[in-house]
Parts: structure tokens; sequence; C-alpha cells
């Protein structure tokens, strides 16, 4: 099958993008001699992950869900992070984790004797560390942004002025949200300038998410730069990134149709068969507008025919704008909201018993599959 000739409305994945993506990722790596690893909080598509494996790809979770997800399709074990971990919960994290990152000193009192525990008598090493925060903010968008203050993520550096707990063997930072490298250099200068004695007692540290490196206009030179020479000054700590958009940024669509056009007080609204409120969450809580291919660009133009989109919800909010066309929308024609498989598949929702879009995978040769199709099941099983 072709992807013009599926019905809408569908996610679609492209194989040639993702490996574009991959390769970069990789070369990074090599190149600045970092592990870099993938976030599942931005894409679980586990059917696509046999591509992944190709490229050494190993994950970081957030739940024992995302664990026992990576466990069974990419990794042996994986990295872990919760912001509270519990009794009924350690045990599982601990058994499938090559490493497990504590929110706060206070979890880690709590569960340190089960580390230990766990790792004298399982015959395998689990690594613990600790969050800390760099108290370095560079992302605008509050609800993204983990170094506000007051934020409830990682231990600060106050904390910590006697050295860092007996038994932690990393330190965790996650400041960045799709960021470039020179914000991380901002943040890394904070946290060395707050955490840089710390770190002869350690084994590795991980510089968290948000490294959108797989952007075209990301400076990949620089990223390595910073990191090389963060190893050159602390060459016995393990560095490690966690990703999450970067690994499928720009990979995958969601093909719509208009199915009305509504016209209120001069507004022109073209109704899909998506909602963004169910569909593109992100796109209401950033909030940003996507780009549409058909459109003559992101922002309207004067005397062409110019609609906001409304989703198919009857959530007042669940529409955007505006959008300019060369010619005026009709009823049946197709819209692609380009890039909507990072934090948008992983994100989704059936509010009103809106029908999912189906998911469906490009292979280099242009040759398209389902990798699922949603029924009324799938909506009635989520309700009780």
């Amino acid at each position: 099958m072709k992807a013009n000739e599926l019905p809408t409305p569908f996610y679609i994945v492209y194989e040639d993008k993702l490996r574009k993506n991959l390769s970069l990722i990789q070369d990074v790596s090599q190149r600045a001699g970092v592990k870099i690893i993938m976030a599942f909080k931005a894409n679980a598509l586990w059917k696509t992950f046999d591509i992944f494996r190709e490229y050494g790809v190993v994950c970081t979770a957030s739940s024992l869900n995302e664990l026992q997800l990576g466990r069974e399709y990419l990794c042996d074990y994986v990295h872990s992070y919760c912001p509270a971990y519990t009794d009924a919960t350690i045990g599982d994290y601990l058994a499938g984790s090559s490493h497990i990152t504590f929110n706060s000193t206070a979890q880690w009192e709590r569960f340190k004797d089960r580390v230990a525990k766990y790792n004298a008598e399982s015959g395998r090493h689990v690594s613990p560390g600790l969050r800390v925060n760099p108290r370095c903010s560079v992302i605008t968008t509050d609800l993204y942004n983990p170094a506000l203050p007051g934020s409830r993520f990682g231990a600060e550096a106050s904390e910590l002025l006697d050295g860092v707990p007996e038994g932690i063997e990393g330190l965790h930072f996650h400041a960045l949200c799709e960021s470039t490298s020179h914000d991380l250099a901002k943040v890394l200068n904070a946290f060395e300038a707050q955490f840089a004695h710390l770190l002869p007692q350690l084994k590795w540290v991980n510089m968290g998410g948000g490294h959108i490196m797989t952007r075209k206009d990301y400076d990949t030179d620089h990223l390595v730069e910073v990191l090389t020479g963060f190893k050159s000054r602390y060459p016995w700590l393990e560095v490690i990134l966690e990703p999450g958009s970067a690994f499928t940024w720009r990979t995958g669509d969601l093909v719509s149709s208009v199915v009305d056009i509504v016209k209120n007080d001069g507004v022109q609204t073209a109704i899909m068969d998506v909602s963004f409120a169910c569909h593109m969450p992100d796109t209401l809580e950033m909030p940003y507008k996507p780009a549409i291919t058909e459109s003559v660009g992101d922002d309207p133009v004067a005397y062409k025919p110019t609609y906001r989109l409304g989703g198919n919800s009857c959530l007042s909010g669940d529409y955007m704008g505006d959008w300019s066309f060369d010619e005026p929308l009709r009823v049946g024609q197709r819209l692609t909201l380009e890039d909507m498989n990072h934090y948008t598949t992983v994100k989704t929702n059936m509010f009103n018993g809106i029908q999912h879009p189906d998911i469906v995978f490009c292979d280099s040769n242009g040759d398209c599959r389902y990798l699922r199709r949603f029924t009324y099941e799938d909506y009635k099983s989520r309700m009780s």
C-alpha cells in the first residue's frame, strides 16, 4: 500500500527518516565518547524498535510499564528514574535496571538498604544515582521547566555540602527541553559550579534529555566539543545523555481529512477528522502551531484562502489557527500535520470516544503497512 491509498486519519512513521536520526545520534555518541539512550516518554512505538536495535539503542524508563516494554523489545536492562519509588515498585525497578536514579536524598535513605540487599543477592550490580537540581533555567515554557523555583525535581547543592550520600555512584540532572548545545553548556557550567567537588566520588553523570541534536539547525560539532571538554576534565566518569525528541524528530506525520467547513464572524474553520486535544495534545500544552504540508507556510497570507483548523471533539478550545492555502479547502481534502511522532503518540487520549488514528509504517521503498488499527474495543476496554 502507498500512503495516499490509506483512509484517514492515520499517523505515519518513515523508516528513512528514523534511520537518518539514528545515524546522526550514533555518530555524536562515537565522536564524543558518551552513551546516548532513548527516553520512552517521547517514543514508545515498539513495533519500530527492531530498527533501533540495529543502532545499539538502549533506553531509560520512568514507570514500570516503560521498563517492561524496554526489556521486552529493546535491551536487557534499562536506566530508571522515577520521581518517587514505593515499597510496592522498588523491587521491580531494581530487577529490571542497570542504573537507578533517586529524585531526593530522602528517597535514597528510604531504599538504600533495598538496593544494597538486591546487589548482594542478585549476582549483578544496579548502579544507584541521585538527581540534582542545578537551578539553571533555559526553558521558556513553565510547564516543561524542571528548574523553576520550588521544583519537585532533584536535590540542591546545599543538601550535599558534606558529599554525596554513601552508596550513590552517579549524579543526574535534567534541565533542557528541545534545547541547543549552547543551552547545555550554560546548564553544565551551573552544574559544575555547584557539584564539581562531588565528582571524584562518582562513576557517572547523566545529563538528562532535551538535546534536540537531530534538528536541522542544531550545532552537533559544538555539542561534541562541550561533551569532550567535560570528559577531559573528568575522564573517569561515564557520561550519559537521554534525549527523547531527538530520536524521532520529524520522522512522522498525522494525515487527516477536512470533513466540514464552518463560517462564523468572518472566521472560516475547517473541521478535521482528528482532534488537537485527543491526537495532538502537545500543541495545546506547549503550545505550538504545527506545520501543514499543504499550506503556503506557517503564517497566514493576506488575500489567500485562510482557515482555522478545528478538531472533531466537543471541547470548545479544540482548534488552532490560522493557515493559508493557494486554493480554497474542500470537504474530503487531505491535510498533513507534520512532525507528529515524538511526544504525540505517547500522549494521545480517547476523550469523547473519538476514534483513534491508525498507526502506519512506511519503509524505505515507500510501501506502507499498519502497525496498529484501533476499534471500539480499545475505547471500551479503557473504561472498565
